[in-house]
C-alpha cells in the first residue's frame, strides 16, 4: 500500500510540474506569429510605391506639360505628397483605421500615432499572422500621398499652389480618408454591407482621384489657348521614365495589398505584368483604328489604363482575365481622350479622368466577371456573377458621389481661401517662374 501511494505520489508530481509545459506551449500556440518574410516584403512594397509619386509620377505628369510649367508639376506632386503624410500622421490614420469609430470615420483614439510603437502589430489576411504596424502606417500612408497627386493631373499649368495645397488638406479629410475606411477598414459601408472587391484600390485610389481631378478641372476652366494654341508634352522622355517607375512601383501597389509574401501576392504580380503589357497594345491597336499612328504617349498612356484597371482586381483575376481587362480598359479610354473629350470641351489636362476614373470604373465593375473561375478567376462553383456584379457597381456609384461632392466642398473651401486660378499674365509667363521662382532648365 504505501508502494502504491508512493507511485501515485511521483506521478501526481509530474503531472504538476508538466502542465507549466503545456500552458506555455499553448499560449505560443495562439500568439500573433509576425514572419519576417512578411514583414520584409511589406516594408519593400511601402518604398515602391513611394516611388511611384516622387519621382514616377512627377516625371510621367512633368514630361507631359510645357517647359514652362514642368518645375511647378514636380514642385506640386512633392508638396502635395508630402502633406498627405503628415496629415496621415497626425491624425489621418486614426479616423480612416482607428478601430472605434461609425462607418465613415473612425475616432480620434490613435491622432498622433497615440499608443503605437515598435511592438505593436497590424493583422494581416491570415489568421494569427500580423505585421508591424509601423510597416502597415506607412504602406497604407503612401497610398493617401499618392491619391491626392493622381489630382494634380487634372488641374496642372493653372491652379495656384497655394490653392492646391487647401485643396489637399480638405479633401484628404473629407474625401479620400472616409472612403479608404468604408473599402478597407472591415468596419465601413461599403466593404460590410455590399462585400464589394477592391484588391488595391480601384474605388478608393483611382474612381476618387480621377472625379475629383474633373470636379477641379471644371471649377477651374480651362487653360488660356486650350483647343486653340499647341500644348504638346515637351519630353515624352520624361513620361516614358515616369511610366516605368510607376509600372515597377505597381508591383507594391498591388501585390503589397496582400499583406503577406503568399500566393495572393505572387498572382497580383503577375497580374500586374499582363493587365499593363495588355493596355500598352490595346492602346497602340485603338490609335491605329482611329486613324492615327502608333505613339509613345499612346503606349505610357495604355500602360496606365491597364495598371489602373486591374488595380482592384488584382487578387481576383487570373492572367488571362488581367490582360482582358486591361485591353478593354485601354480601348474605351483611348476612345474618350480622343475622341469624345475633345468634343465635350472641358479641359482634364493630364486625362487623369480619362485614364483613373474610367480604367477605375471598368476594373471595379469588370472584377465581378474576372473573378470567375472559367476565365481563370478565384470564384468556385458557388459564385454569383449577377449579384457580385451588383455590388460593385453599388460600390462605384458611392465612390463617385462621394468623390464629386466632397471634392466641390474642397475646392470651394480652397477658393474661398487663396482664389483657384493664377493671373492669365502669369499663366502666360509660365507657372515655373510665376508661382515658383525658377525654372525647369536654365537653357
Amino acid at each position: 500500500m504505501r508502494k502504491q501511494m508512493g507511485i501515485l505520489a511521483m506521478v501526481g508530481a509530474a503531472a504538476f510540474t508538466a502542465t507549466p509545459a503545456w500552458a506555455q506551449e499553448a499560449a505560443e500556440a495562439t500568439a500573433p506569429v509576425v514572419d519576417k518574410g512578411d514583414t520584409a516584403w511589406m516594408m519593400v512594397a511601402t518604398v515602391l510605391v513611394m516611388a511611384m509619386i516622387v519621382p514616377g509620377l512627377a516625371l510621367f505628369y512633368g514630361g507631359m506639360v510645357r517647359t514652362k510649367n514642368m518645375l511647378s508639376v514636380l514642385t506640386q506632386i512633392l508638396a502635395v505628397a508630402s502633406l498627405a503624410m503628415v496629415i496621415w500622421i497626425l491624425y489621418g490614420y486614426s479616423i480612416t483605421f482607428g478601430g472605434t469609430g461609425n462607418a465613415f470615420y473612425d475616432g480620434f483614439d490613435k491622432a498622433f500615432l497615440n499608443g503605437v510603437d515598435k511592438d505593436s502589430l497590424a493583422d494581416t489576411f491570415s489568421d494569427g499572422f500580423k505585421i508591424p504596424e509601423y510597416v502597415f502606417i506607412a504602406f497604407q500612408m503612401t497610398f493617401a500621398a499618392i491619391t491626392v497627386s493622381l489630382v494634380v493631373g487634372g488641374l496642372v499649368e493653372r491652379m495656384k499652389f497655394s490653392a492646391l495645397m487647401v485643396f489637399a488638406a480638405v479633401w484628404l479629410t473629407i474625401v479620400y480618408f472616409p472612403i479608404a475606411h468604408m473599402v478597407w477598414d472591415g468596419e465601413g459601408y461599403i466593404l460590410s454591407q455590399w462585400e464589394a472587391f477592391d484588391f488595391a484600390g480601384g474605388t478608393v485610389v483611382h474612381i476618387n482621384a480621377g472625379v475629383s481631378a474633373l470636379v477641379g478641372a471644371l471649377m477651374i476652366g480651362k487653360r488660356v489657348g486650350y483647343q486653340k494654341d499647341v500644348m504638346a508634352p515637351h519630353s515624352l522622355t520624361m513620361t516614358l521614365i515616369g511610366t516605368g517607375l510607376l509600372w515597377v512601383g505597381w508591383f507594391g501597389f498591388n501585390a503589397g495589398s496582400a499583406l503577406e509574401a503568399n500566393g495572393d501576392a505572387a498572382l497580383a504580380m503577375i497580374n500586374t505584368f499582363a493587365a499593363t503589357a495588355g493596355g500598352v497594345l490595346f492602346w497602340m491597336l485603338t490609335e491605329r483604328a482611329l486613324g492615327h499612328k502608333g505613339s509613345l504617349l499612346g503606349a505610357c498612356s495604355g500602360a496606365i489604363a491597364g495598371l489602373v484597371a486591374i488595380t482592384p482586381a488584382a487578387g481576383n483575376s487570373g492572367p488571362a482575365g488581367a490582360i482582358l481587362l486591361g485591353g478593354i480598359a485601354a480601348i474605351v479610354c483611348c476612345w474618350f481622350v480622343m475622341r469624345l473629350k475633345p468634343k465635350m470641351g472641358f479641359d482634364d489636362s493630364l486625362d487623369a479622368f480619362g485614364i483613373h476614373a474610367l480604367g477605375g470604373i471598368i476594373g471595379s465593375v469588370g472584377v465581378a466577371v474576372v473573378n470567375l473561375g472559367v476565365l481563370g478567376g478565384q470564384g468556385d462553383e458557388s459564385y454569383m456573377l449577377g449579384d457580385q456584379f451588383i455590388r460593385q457597381v453599388v460600390s462605384v456609384i458611392i465612390a463617385i458621389v462621394w468623390a464629386a461632392v466632397g471634392s466641390a466642398i474642397a475646392f470651394s473651401i480652397a477658393k474661398l481661401v487663396t482664389g483657384l486660378r493664377v493671373t492669365e499674365e502669369i499663366e502666360r509667363e509660365g507657372l515655373d517662374l510665376g508661382e515658383h521662382g525658377e525654372r525647369a532648365y536654365n537653357y
